[in-house]
């Protein structure tokens, strides 16, 4: 079975399989090519496994040469995101698992949406900036690492989060 990576694309995080081979192998062909070019060459390999609609291929070749330029370690701008984003970074251990479930009672039990995303990769978790696991990130601030707080403080964290990400 092919990988899937989830990847923004747009306003969405959208699965995309295929994606890591894909920029393994754009890194080894596209070196010194423009943006453009390196966006042709994603969008051939991936739009072979992938559908993208003619109407936003655009976004999603904006999206590749992104997810490129992280993969060959450039520096890439952080897009603006609205709303409130959630990550559980850990490989999928019980302690990721369960502070994933707890997270998500947390959201459910207070009537709160937030784009949530569990990153079990270790090589994305690295370039989180976060070495021990599990881990939650809010907003992109890392509130805790190594352990699961309790339900109370991870509320508190969480409506925190969404009330400012109202204003």
């Amino acid at each position: 079975m092919d990988d899937v990576t989830q990847i923004r694309i747009g306003r969405h995080m959208t699965g995309i399989i295929g994606l890591k081979q894909a920029l393994v192998e754009a890194a080894a062909r596209c070196k010194g090519m423009a943006d453009d070019q390196i966006a042709g060459v994603l969008m051939e390999a991936l739009g072979k496994c992938n559908y993208i609609e003619s109407g936003v291929r655009e976004i999603y070749a904006q999206a590749f040469v992104r997810e490129y330029k992280k993969h060959i370690g450039e520096p890439v701008a952080e897009e603006r995101r609205d709303g409130l984003t959630i990550k559980v970074l850990g490989p999928g251990c019980a302690q990721c698992d369960r502070l994933e479930k707890e997270v998500m009672a947390v959201m459910s039990e207070n009537g709160i949406t937030a784009e949530f995303d569990h990153v079990r990769d270790v090589a994305e978790i690295a370039r989180l900036g976060v070495m021990g696991v599990p881990a939650l990130v809010i907003n992109n601030e890392v509130k805790v690492v190594g352990s699961v707080p309790p339900r109370k403080r991870i509320k508190a964290w969480v409506l925190e989060a969404a009330a400012g990400s109202k204003q």
